[in-house]
C-alpha cells in the first residue's frame, strides 16, 4: 500500500502548531509523521493534536527527563505492533524512538524518530554526542542484518546534526572545525552510505551508495548543493540560502527502491516558517 512519511523537527510542538505547522502536515497529510525536539510532555503533545486530523492516531513518545528540552515523537495512522524507547544507554534523552508497523511488502516496517545532540568541539558535548552516534551505528548495523535476512526493513529519520558532505552545507568551509561537519562525525555517515556506485547506473555520482543505507533525500534532491533542512533565525540565512542538510530519512535498499520522491518542505518566505527546520517528506509506493 502507498506510504507517505513527513519528519520535522518542530522546534517546540506548541510553538510550532501556533505558527501553522498542524495545518501544514494536514494538507501534505502523510501516512506516518515524526516529530524531533517536541519539547513536551504527553498531555502537551495530545493537546496539541486534538480536534485534527491526527486527534484519533496512534502517538508514541519519548519525552525527555529534562523538561522543556529535546523529546521525539512518531505519530502514525494505523497501531504499531511494538514501540521501543532509548537507545544503547540514553534511555531517558528523549532522543531515539521506533515502533514496528505491519507492511504487505516487508512483514514489518520499522520507523525511527531521532535527534542527535548538536555536540561542541572540543568539549564534553562532543564526546556525548559521538557516544550516541556510536550506540546508532550498532542499532544500524542489527537493522540491516535484519533486512538482509528479508525480515523487515527499516526507515530511521530525524534531526542528526551532522551535514554529510560538502554540498550539504552552504559555508563548509568556515564550519570545518565546527561540530556538525568535523571529519569524525561525517565519518558515520560514510560507514552507512559508503562510497561506492549504486544500482542504478543513471544517478549521479555524488549520490551513489554501495552501504547498507540509503540516504533518500540525496538520492531524490539531486547532485546539490542542498536542498537544505535547516537556516538559522538570525540574519538572512534563511532568505540566502545560507543553510545546513542534517535533516534525513535513511532506508534499507528494498525500502528504498520503492521510494519515488523525498521532497524538503521550505517555507515560501521567512514568515510563513513554522520550525528553524523544514520538514522532508518521502513517498513509497
Amino acid at each position: 500500500m502507498p506510504l507517505s512519511v513527513t519528519s520535522a523537527n518542530v522546534n517546540g510542538i506548541r510553538a510550532a502548531a501556533r505558527r501553522g505547522a498542524i495545518a501544514w502536515l494536514e494538507a501534505t497529510a502523510p501516512s506516518v509523521i515524526t516529530l524531533q525536539e517536541v519539547r513536551g510532555s504527553d498531555a502537551h503533545l495530545a493537546e496539541t493534536v486534538a480536534g485534527t486530523a491526527f486527534e484519533s492516531w496512534h502517538r508514541a513518545h519519548a519525552p525527555s527527563h529534562l523538561a522543556g528540552r529535546a523529546g521525539v515523537a512518531i505519530l502514525s495512522s494505523v497501531a504499531p505492533l511494538e514501540v521501543r524507547t532509548g537507545l544503547g544507554d540514553f534511555l531517558d534523552d528523549g532522543r531515539w524512538i521506533e515502533i514496528d508497523l505491519p507492511s504487505d511488502e516487508h512483514g514489518v516496517l520499522t520507523v525511527v524518530s531521532a535527534y542527535v545532540h548538536t555536540g561542541e568541539a572540543g568539549s564534553e558535548r562532543q564526546v556525548v554526542k559521538l557516544r550516541f552516534l556510536d550506540a546508532m551505528h550498532n542499532r544500524f548495523e542489527e537493522l540491516a542484518k535484519r533486512s538482509a535476512a528479508d525480515e523487515g526493513e527499516a526507515l530511521v529519520t530525524g534531526d542528526l546534526n551532522v551535514a554529510h558532505r560538502e554540498l550539504d552545507i552552504k559555508n563548509w568551509k568556515g564550519n570545518l572545525k565546527k561540530s556538525g561537519f568535523l571529519p569524525e562525525e561525517r565519518a558515520y555517515f560514510d560507514r552507512w552510505f559508503g562510497h561506492g556506485f549504486d544500482v542504478a547506473a543513471d544517478v549521479p555520482s555524488a549520490i551513489r551508495h554501495d552501504g547498507d543505507w540509503i540516504d533518500l533525500g540525496r538520492r531524490h534532491g539531486g547532485d546539490g548543493p542542498g536542498p537544505y533542512t535547516w537556516w538559522s533565525w538570525r540574519g538572512k540565512a534563511f532568505d540566502n540560502d545560507a543553510g545546513w542538510r542534517i535533516d534525513y530519512q535513511m532506508a534499507t535498499p528494498r525500502l528504498a527502491a520503492r521510494c519515488v520522491a523525498a521532497e524538503v518542505g521550505r517555507a515560501a518566505t521567512y514568515a510563513e516558517r513554522w520550525s528553524d527546520h523544514a520538514p522532508l517528506t518521502a513517498t513509497f509506493h
